[in-house]
Parts: structure tokens; C-alpha cells; sequence
């Protein structure tokens, strides 16, 4: 039983999957070190992740997490891409 002013415990922070961190990661690592195959799988975990979150009901978060990962893995992809056409055009 608890007494006036206790704050019962709760489950504040919900889990996140490790598909949505491991795309933040692999979409950095895209952008900054090796474009191409990190880039894809930042995408591929991303879209996953995504729907592993929406398919929790609530229970699992880091959908934020999951998008940022997916858009850092396009804009690798879109940056190589266009130094690709730079070279072929020189």
C-alpha cells in the first residue's frame, strides 16, 4: 500500500528492437565511412524495425530511431550515386 506522494512504478520507457538502433548505426557508418553496402542495410533493418514497432501495439519504441536510419541510408545512397555520375561525367 502506498501513502500519500508515493509515485507507483511504472514502465516509462518502452524497449527498442535492436534492428531500429543497428540502422542509426549502419546509416552513420554509410554516410560517413563506406557508402554502399551499410547504406542497404541501414534501409533493409530501418523498414523492419518499423514494422516490428508498429506491429507491437505499443510496446516496443525507437521508431525515431528506425527513420533516421532509413533516411541517413538514402542520403548515402544518393550522394554516392551522384559522385558516381561527377566521375563519369569528367
Amino acid at each position: 500500500m502506498s501513502t500519500y506522494g508515493d509515485v507507483p512504478q511504472t514502465q516509462s520507457s518502452s524497449q527498442t528492437p535492436g534492428k531500429a538502433t543497428a540502422s542509426l548505426v549502419l546509416g552513420i557508418v554509410g554516410l560517413v565511412l563506406i557508402p554502399i553496402i551499410p547504406s542497404i542495410l541501414a534501409i533493409v533493418f530501418g523498414n523492419g524495425a518499423k514494422r516490428e514497432i508498429d506491429a507491437s501495439g505499443g510496446s516496443l519504441g525507437g521508431r525515431g530511431l528506425a527513420s533516421a536510419g532509413v533516411v541517413l541510408g538514402w542520403v548515402a545512397l544518393a550522394l554516392w550515386a551522384l559522385f558516381i555520375i561527377a566521375v563519369v561525367a569528367l
